[in-house]
């Protein structure tokens, strides 16, 4: 628990109300108690202020200036509700290191170096050479292959597949189901079928990585497939064989990345967008929801390229004026030509 005078010390803010206000966790404006901080960043959310009963609130000063009750008062509101949960988060990480243990049906290499404080859950599999940081915590039923590299604060949670030779970094978690470093999608056609190409490179993971439930990540085909730092996957997302991402680059459920393709740092990608491969995306692009990619990027903006919903009578008078744009585009030029005449 931490004193409101103690978190504006940890988080350089000031405050207003009761400094010796014991707080125990984060909640929701309609949701906290007595012993709860909670925020306001949202304006659509201003009508609960002065209904909840949470022990504090995380407010913007000129929010602050109106409100009765204790504040910790920012100019980010949101940015600090996700570092104070983070702090309370981690003071129950640490209450449960101290617990930590190698179940007694995991699977562990004699040749595996394990770090101070790591736990294996309940039958889990950690093949020969892996190396792993520590204070990180392996889930239940999770299989890490041969040579893997693991740094420290990790958290490996239900069912992941990590495999051979994947190299993580520091602080990442890898939410239940995921992938990584399965073969990429490499294949040639020959007239009899198709011929699979060895896919021979790894997964690189860069820190502060997180990585979302049942998200795949193939392995490179010949060099590797790599994500920079503080790179945020969210679930159900496909990245292809040699992918690149660049730090900080975030993208939503759904989309799938085909291989080859290099996307920059500080980009914004919205769920269920598809990108073609071998292509690339500049730095700061954001990419709004059900868009198709099928070019590179060379300008920082903000693409889109679905059409917003609407009643279905008028979408399929609209899809068939869409089938007509190319005859009605040769009579605008004919007519054009008949002016010119």
């Amino acid at each position: 628990m931490k004193t409101l005078a103690e978190l504006a010390q940890i988080q350089d803010l000031e405050f207003k109300g009761d400094g010796n206000l014991l707080l125990k966790s984060v909640a929701t404006l309609e949701n906290a108690t007595h012993d709860q901080i909670t925020f306001l960043a949202n304006p659509s959310y201003t009508k609960f202020l002065n209904q909840t009963k949470a022990g504090a609130v995380i407010l913007s000063a000129t929010a602050a200036e109106s409100y009765q009750g204790n504040a910790l008062i920012s100019n980010n509101p949101y940015v600090t509700f996700a570092r104070i949960a983070q702090l309370f988060h981690s003071i129950n990480e640490n209450t449960m290191k101290a617990q930590t243990e190698i179940h007694s049906s995991a699977v562990v290499s004699e040749k595996v170096k394990l770090g101070g404080f790591v736990a294996v859950g309940p039958l889990s599999f950690i093949g020969d050479d892996v190396v792993i940081g520590d204070n990180c915590v392996i889930g239940s039923q999770v299989s890490i292959g041969d040579g893997v590299k693991l740094g420290s604060d990790c958290q490996i949670k239900a069912g992941v597949k990590i495999e051979a030779g994947t190299v993580i970094g520091d602080r990442v978690i890898v939410h239940p189901g995921a992938v990584i470093g399965a073969d990429g999608f490499g294949l040639a056609r020959d007239k009899s079928g198709w011929v699979k190409i060895p896919q021979t490179g790894i997964v690189e993971i860069g820190d502060d990585c997180e990585i979302g439930a049942n998200t795949t990540i193939d392995c490179g085909a010949i060099e590797n497939t790599k994500l920079g730092n503080d790179v945020r996957l969210d679930n159900q997302i496909q990245i292809g064989h040699n992918v690149q991402i660049g730090d900080h680059t975030v993208i939503a459920g759904c989309t799938a990345v085909a291989g080859s393709t290099k996307i920059g740092k500080n980009c914004f990608i919205g769920g269920g967008v598809g990108i073609v491969g071998h292509i690339e995306i500049c730095d700061g692009v954001t990419i709004q929801a059900m868009a198709l990619v099928t070019h590179s990027i060379t300008e920082a903006d903000s693409y889109s390229s679905v059409a917003p919903l609407q009643p279905t009578k008028q979408w399929r008078r609209n899809a068939v004026r869409v089938k007509q744009l190319d005859q009605l585009t040769k009579r605008v030029k004919q007519l054009e030509k008949n002016i010119d005449d």
